[in-house]
């Protein structure tokens, strides 16, 4: 898919037509990838483009309440004075705020189907642990199964926590370890045991099953749910203190 730049609003020709085909072409990329049900990165480069226009948009104004005024009348009947800004804008400007107020819209409602696809696929994916979990899971093992075949993805998993302006937020990092092909002797206990035997440094490891009704593409869009689903169990179970 191709990307939107993080300074599409500013770089090369700063026209309003000229933006507006720049964005659709990008919407409707991102149209295709909804549609084949690829959410990831798409919906989270939506998130980062609006919160950056809504950012300009937000500065922009304060610019223009900030700036000197002048008393220009007088209004006789209230008996107060009438200020002029000296702030004055830009044909430049003023085209900025056209593309600003035309992409805010657009953003949004491209933001609000890929939420509406993320909750219908979150619906029908579940998570359960697998044997004993010890008391902090803040590492351990995924194995993500999806509705095509029982062929299972082992994934490693590291929880840790990062500080941001806003307040601290634990992120989860993955790196994939094998596949485990459909067998009546692949249970997930079995594949969790064959684990501890191959990896000494986690003798004692977190595992969870997760599962999805849907084939859904993994590195797009079942891999990125199930590493949130995951967090957010963990969080509500409170194994992550």
């Amino acid at each position: 898919m191709s990307k939107l730049s993080s300074n599409w609003l500013t770089e090369n020709h700063i026209d309003f037509e000229y933006k507006k085909y720049v964005l659709l072409a990008y919407l409707q990329e991102v149209s295709r990838d909804f549609e084949m049900q690829k959410l990831y990165p798409s919906l989270k480069e939506l998130f980062v483009h609006y919160r950056q226009v809504l950012a300009i948009r937000k500065n922009r104004d304060e610019l223009r309440n900030g700036f000197p005024q002048e008393a220009k009348d007088i209004d006789m009947e209230k008996m107060t004075l009438v200020y002029d800004s000296l702030f004055s804008d830009s044909e430049l400007m003023k085209e900025i705020d056209e593309i600003i107020n035309y992409s805010i819209p657009c953003f949004e409602k491209y933001l609000a189907e890929g939420r509406r696809i993320y909750d219908l696929i979150d619906q029908q994916i579940s998570i359960n642990p697998v044997g004993i979990v010890p008391l902090h899971a803040v590492e351990g093992y995924m194995f993500i199964r999806d509705g095509r075949n029982a062929d299972t993805k082992v994934f490693e998993y590291d929880i840790s926590l990062f500080e941001q302006p806003d307040g601290k937020y634990r992120g989860i990092h993955t790196e994939f370890i094998k596949t485990c092909e459909s067998g009546i002797s692949f249970t997930y206990q079995y594949i969790k045991m064959e684990l501890i035997k191959e990896k000494k440094e986690l003798p004692n490891p977190a595992a969870y099953a997760i599962e999805s009704e849907l084939v859904l593409p993994l590195e797009q869009t079942l891999l990125p749910i199930a590493k949130m689903r995951l967090l957010q169990y963990l969080q509500a179970d409170a194994k992550m203190e």
